[in-house]
């Protein structure tokens, strides 16, 4: 099969579903497959167009950060004629995959109606809540973001989806994203069930994102047999900004009192803030950017990885990245902790910021008294066995045939 990958982002930019997309096409490529990555072209001095063997298409673009990280392409006609011109060079498509949420799910869709292909679509983002973490003017936002999804996606949604996708909430704009789709995939059960709930799609396939079978093979093996002596040592990783709640974490870590090592990989807009938080504290390290070895070997290492944002992930693959590895995670979210289903320290529930630091410095203070007398949980075999991109990768294979089946 040749199958179209529709993103956001440009795949070697920072980001969990980057990630995830730049493993589902290694694994594909090794069951003999042909993908193509369409994305918008990244700026800035990591842009590393044309590296990648022909198999990326990068968009017409421009920045959207200060940092250049990242980008976006506008969805309309000037685009489509750059994209069907690119396709020409390539095989003729049998499948388009749109894991995107905004303007490369918009270029996708609009690729796919116009040339008769079907779509497989992967809800990788809980739009409201990311919307709602970053902003209070979240309501006329998101209005805004329905209003062009129905304007770059006229067409797309045809007869009674017409009705089914009128709104101006979160599951509304996704549920013009699904319209134009044979089937919907999501990483996670929780949020699987949460678009069938929201009449996103009838049925959503479950299809976690995964780890590279041999990274963690060698990852597994380069590390030591058994735990260096020290203190108790934690990892958080993620993109510095509010809806992964760094900030309440550290002030929970500086109220925890916690003898411990806290590592902190990732950037972002709120890492001065993160910093200021934990000046003059021992053994805290912010390591920046690292590449996705260094990342895992860096969570195989630790004693505990700490995952704090609530809501707003649609998997979290940190914890699942560290269970296959043999790390226990501190998790905040219970829905996270629930798909995990052991091998944790799940932090209580409770309402008000306060109280939730207040919960995850008493669950650090836990975990660390365990690390410390060697009774950590242990994370369950079977996740470490689900995760691998392989299984992934055949389990979506699944999917592509149905759809091209007509199914």
């Amino acid at each position: 099969m040749h199958i179209v990958f529709f993103g956001d982002q440009h795949l070697d930019s920072l980001g969990g579903a980057q990630v995830s997309m730049r493993l589902q096409r290694e694994f594909l490529e090794r069951a003999g497959h042909t993908v193509t990555v369409v994305a918008p072209k990244m700026h800035g001095s990591r842009s590393s167009s044309g590296s990648h063997g022909g198999a990326y298409v990068d968009l017409p673009s421009m920045p959207i950060t200060s940092d250049r990280e990242y980008s976006m392409s506008w969805p309309g006609r000037a685009t489509d004629r750059f994209l069907d011109k690119a396709m020409t060079r390539r095989p003729p498509v049998d499948l388009v995959h749109v894991q995107a949420d905004f303007w490369g799910a918009f270029i996708g869709h609009r690729y796919a109606q116009r040339h008769g292909i079907p779509v497989v679509h992967t809800m990788h983002n809980r739009v409201d809540v990311g919307i709602a973490a970053v902003t209070p003017l979240h309501r006329p936002v998101l209005a805004a973001l329905n209003t062009w999804r129905g304007i770059a996606m006229r067409g797309v949604a045809t007869g009674s989806d017409r009705d089914r996708v009128r709104g101006s909430d979160g599951w509304a704009f996704l549920r013009g994203l699904a319209s134009g789709s044979s089937a919907v995939t999501a990483p996670s059960t929780h949020f699987a069930r949460r678009l069938e709930q929201h009449d996103v799609f009838p049925h959503v396939d479950v299809i976690w994102n995964g780890i590279d079978d041999d990274l963690r093979a060698q990852t597994l093996a380069q590390g030591p047999a058994e735990r260096a002596p020290g203190r108790p040592r934690f990892v958080w990783l993620g993109r510095m900004s509010p809806e992964k709640r760094l900030l309440p974490f550290l002030e929970a870590f500086v109220a925890s009192g916690v003898d411990a090592d806290l590592e902190i990989i990732g950037g972002g807009a709120q890492r001065a803030a993160a910093e200021k938080i934990v000046r003059g504290r021992d053994g805290v390290h912010f390591a920046g950017r690292l590449t996705y070895p260094q990342t895992l070997a860096r969570i195989a290492a630790a004693d505990a990885l700490v995952q704090t944002s609530i809501g707003f992930e649609t998997q979290g693959m940190t914890p699942f990245e560290a269970a296959t590895l043999g790390t226990p995670s501190v998790i905040c979210d219970p829905d996270i902790a629930a798909e995990l289903g052991g091998g944790l320290w799940a932090v209580p529930d409770a309402a008000g910021e306060d109280r939730r630091t207040a919960a995850l410095a008493e669950t650090l203070r836990q975990a660390a008294s365990d690390i410390a007398d060697g009774t950590a949980p242990t994370p369950l075999p079977e996740v470490a066995e689900a995760f691998r991109q392989s299984s992934r990768t055949a389990a979506m294979v699944e999917v592509y045939e149905r759809v091209r089946a007509g199914g």
